[in-house]
């Protein structure tokens, strides 16, 4: 988990933004498309803000 809340703010996500997105929708993804909820495939969809 740590890396991943690295990976996202190195890509402009808030690491909690990005938790609970992925919570949220994870049940309804099909195992195949896991990939999609990485943080630089979600970059763009979540909105960035500061990380102090």
């Amino acid at each position: 988990m740590y890396g991943l809340f690295g990976t996202a703010r190195l890509n402009g996500v808030t690491p909690e933004a990005w938790l609970r997105y992925v919570l949220e929708r994870i049940d309804k993804r099909p195992v195949h498309r896991v990939h999609d909820f990485l943080p630089w495939n979600l970059a763009d969809t979540l909105a960035a803000t500061p990380v102090t």
